[in-house]
């Protein structure tokens, strides 16, 4: 029994002594128990909104002050005509436009009862579901205790619009999400094992001795995983299309472009996390631990990064996976051109080069 304590207080010292374990035993848990307890939530906090006021009157003054003081909505445009809505959806930032018609507060207190036209983005389905039903119940709300003792019953009428996915079909969020997923995973994992296989297997001297320049090697070591990611690519566009109905209504060789900016990008990721990996296990271990959840909890592909805390959604900015769904959503749901997705684009650029720089530099012509 003596024998047997030693050897059981040996391993606790082994334990402790290894901070990759440590890291994995207790790290993990408390990061991910964070993640989601921030992150999984059904609740809509400064969704930001618009107003189209036609008729500037004491009853729109209140209502949209009531929208706006609850917390579930922020202020980021006033538009002064109909023409505005289609472009500002356009640009991304607003989920839901309010607009109210003219001549609403007297129509209200003549015929008892008015219009409010409530236009919400929906190719984020459950948002926009939300964010209508939030706003319908506010209206509802401040009808029922402002005009309490009114002597005829009064109406406010919400026109409910679902732009862009009028069926509030989840498939239009998830195909763009699934693909990010796929793509970063398949692309940035598997170039990552392949190039620590050469060195575990001691290959990679062999290569590197050759007539083959050290760029020759990444390039004929990552172009498979570029050409089988672009027909993965490929299939999941046209499954989403032929099976779920997903449209692509901007223009299709954008649409591949943003595609194959992304795969360069998780191409690069992959190079790097090779440089810092010197077995295969961490190779996918770091591949899985820092592509596949935070791309699935932060990347805006389940759950808005628009409620989540600050911290959390400046966080989620260094996630390749966001831009690329903003760009892909913008393309294939929203139509949009170059003009609309240009900073998605160049954020995927720059961290592609980032990428590629320290990879470079953490590169060694010669194992050690």
């Amino acid at each position: 029994m003596k024998q047997l304590r030693g050897f059981i207080r040996k391993e606790f010292h082994h334990i402790f002594r290894d901070s990759r374990t440590m890291l994995i035993l207790f790290g993990i848990p408390i990061i991910q128990l964070l993640l989601f307890g921030y992150v999984i939530t059904t609740e809509i906090k400064d969704a930001r909104i618009a107003i189209l006021d036609k008729s500037h009157d004491e009853v729109t003054r209140e209502i949209t002050h009531k929208l706006l003081s609850s917390g579930y909505f922020r202020l980021d445009a006033m538009l002064d005509n109909e023409g505005q809505i289609d472009n500002i959806f356009r640009q991304g930032n607003i989920k839901e436009v309010v607009v109210f018609e003219q001549n609403f507060g007297k129509k209200l207190e003549r015929d008892g009862k008015a219009d409010v036209q409530v236009i919400t983005d929906a190719s984020d389905p459950n948002t926009a579901q939300l964010l209508s039903n939030y706003t319908n119940a506010i209206v509802q709300d401040y009808l029922q205790k402002k005009f309490v003792n009114y002597k005829i019953p009064l109406e406010i009428k919400p026109q409910v619009r679902m732009l862009f996915n009028e069926s509030l079909m989840g498939a239009f969020t998830y195909v763009p999400g699934t693909m990010a997923l796929i793509l970063i995973l398949i692309s940035a994992m598997m170039t990552s094992i392949t190039i620590v296989r050469e060195k575990e297997m001691g290959t990679m001297e062999i290569l590197l001795v050759s007539p083959l320049k050290s760029h020759h090697i990444i390039i004929g070591k990552v172009a498979p995983y570029l050409i089988l990611s672009i027909l993965n690519a490929l299939i999941i566009i046209g499954m989403g299309y032929l099976i779920f109905g997903v449209p692509v209504r901007g223009s299709f060789i954008l649409l591949m472009f943003v595609v194959i900016v992304y795969i360069l990008l998780a191409l690069s990721l992959g190079i790097l996390i090779s440089t810092i990996s010197d077995s295969q296990v961490k190779a996918m271990f770091v591949s899985v631990m820092i592509l596949m959840l935070p791309t699935i909890l932060l990347s805006g592909f389940i759950y808005p990064i628009d409620n989540m805390p600050v911290a959390l959604q400046v966080f989620s900015n260094i996630m390749p996976a966001r831009w690329f769904i903003e760009a892909v959503k913008a393309v294939m749901l929203k139509g949009v051109g170059t003009g609309y997705i240009w900073k998605q684009i160049l954020i995927m650029t720059g961290m592609t080069i980032l990428f590629l720089g320290i990879s470079v530099k953490k590169f060694k012509l010669r194992l050690e």
